[in-house]
């Protein structure tokens, strides 16, 4: 049995990105940038205004008030004839190109129309509210550096730059295979008193989706161990990593790793000393990881948000830090000694207090979804008061 220390350091060893692809800007929200983006034109693309108003010259406003004649009218996106000369003005729309010979933009809240006359009867400001040619970035400029994840401000940029599409890193295909005869697709429980809803997938399919991976297949197994192994190899060749829930531990019909026996496993660890999580697993076939969480819905999706989030992170070009982003806060409430094993305890964080939650049994499912962080005990750690500092991971999944 190795530390989650040791554990998270074997798996962060096969978090390396993929590969590379082009995709379409309209396809690349959330996606990590494999190559910087560069302008392929100036912002704005010639001087414009920056208000709705009128394009005058300066010199004309000596005195006050002043009487110009509109001579014409600035739209964006159109050509623009005419030339702003003494004693005249153009109207103008905001985002529309400066006439020649203006260069100034009264708005036109302190302006009078009488006719064809534009009257400006007020101190205009030290504004001139025009926006220079390339003031926000020029063609050739960097505008974001590789590894940045295409949020809604990078998209903007990019879409800004003129880019119809991106180079990105390829996004890790996640093959899903949760194992146990009791199980069925939520919704069917009710049928049998038997029988168990699969609730762990669909946490591990959102959290995986979270970080950037896409799950490309999802199977439920019985606890048949031919059958596994032929589910094993399909989950192999569709995917770049395999998530295995449940079949973890040491009883007789756990075959989590014995399905993949034929095909090639080696086994990079098989057991964590830490709480919840100690049956998880990982490995390699090939250049295929393989991840085996415990089949507790609390076990498995805490055990994932600790390990697999950072795979995930690194195989996307993501930093894996970001998956592990422990920060210093008070107890709200004490904590009990530890044994040998790390705990990860569920808490409920609140600006800069947490309180463990009271029921931490490994199959909740309602303390789970009730929790907001982790808080992080170390083995063979005495009791720790109210007010004491601990390591806590914040879940936003």
């Amino acid at each position: 049995m190795i530390s989650f220390d040791e554990a998270l350091a074997l798996v962060l060893a096969e978090a390396q990105p993929l590969g590379r692809e082009r995709v379409a800007l309209a396809s690349a929200a959330g996606r990590v940038l494999a190559a910087s983006v560069t302008a392929a034109i100036d912002s704005p693309r010639a001087d414009v205004s920056a208000m709705d108003g009128y394009a005058v010259r300066d010199a004309d406003l000596g005195a006050l008030p002043a009487r110009l004649t509109v001579i014409g009218k600035s739209l964006p996106g159109a050509v623009l004839r005419e030339q702003v000369e003494r004693g005249t003005c153009v109207r103008i729309f905001t985002g529309a190109p400066i006439p020649s010979g203006a260069d100034r933009i009264v708005v036109q809240e302190i302006v009078r129309r009488e006719g064809e006359q534009a009257i400006i009867d007020k101190a205009t400001g030290p504004k001139t509210w025009i926006r220079p040619r390339g003031a926000d970035f020029r063609s050739g400029d960097l505008l974001l550096p590789p590894g940045r994840v295409l949020d809604a401000s990078a998209l903007i940029a990019a879409a800004g730059a003129d880019l119809a599409d991106v180079e990105v890193f390829r996004r890790p295909r996640l093959a899903l295979l949760s194992t146990g005869d009791e199980l069925v697709q939520p919704g069917e429980a009710r049928r049998s008193a038997l029988a168990v809803p699969d609730s762990v997938s669909p946490g591990i399919a959102a959290l995986a989706a979270e970080w950037g991976g896409m799950v490309v297949a999802t199977s439920r197994l019985r606890d048949d161990l031919e059958a596994m192994r032929l589910a094993a190899g399909r989950a192999i060749e569709a995917a770049d990593v395999v998530v295995v829930t449940g079949g973890a531990s040491v009883g007789e019909r756990d075959f989590g790793k014995a399905m993949f026996e034929t095909v090639g496993l080696e086994l990079c660890f098989s057991r964590i000393a830490m709480r919840p999580g100690m049956p998880a697993w990982f490995g390699r076939v090939g250049n295929k990881r393989i991840v085996g969480l415990p089949g507790n819905p609390t076990s498995a999706l805490v055990t994932a948000r600790l390990l697999l989030a950072p795979l995930i992170a690194g195989m996307v070009g993501r930093s894996p830090d970001e998956a592990g982003r422990w920060e210093i806060c008070r107890l709200a409430s004490p904590l009990g000694e530890c044994d040998a094993r790390e705990t990860f305890h569920r808490a409920i964080l609140d600006q800069d207090s947490a309180t463990p939650i009271a029921f931490q049994e490994s199959h909740a499912q309602k303390a789970l979804a009730d929790a907001n962080a982790l808080i992080r005990q170390p083995g063979h750690s005495p009791a720790m008061s109210k007010g004491a500092s601990v390591r806590v991971l914040r879940l936003d999944w």
